[in-house]
């Protein structure tokens, strides 16, 4: 009786650990999938806020040169840092 119990238990945590082994794939192709939407989004976001300020300053192009810079500033350390996360989790 043992035997089958120990057996039982044994399967069980075999599968639990392929679904799991399953789950942090998914998980991690998830994280990695948002990186060209990261990358888009600050430069994009740096345009509309620096073409904004420059017309309220007449300013034009500086402020959105220096947006644009910082939007892409900003994607590469949101990308850092979510590749760094997604390498901790595995």
């Amino acid at each position: 009786m043992k035997n089958a119990k120990t057996y039982k238990n044994q399967c069980f945590k075999s599968v639990n650990k392929k679904s799991d082994e399953k789950y942090s794939m998914y998980r991690q192709l998830g994280i990695l999938t948002t990186i060209p939407i990261i990358l888009a989004v600050g430069p994009i976001l740096g345009y509309f806020i620096g073409n904004f300020l420059d017309k309220k300053l007449h300013t034009e192009p500086y402020l959105m040169i220096v947006f644009i810079i910082f939007g892409f500033v900003a994607s590469g350390r949101g990308v850092y840092d979510l590749i760094k996360r997604a390498s901790e989790e595995s």
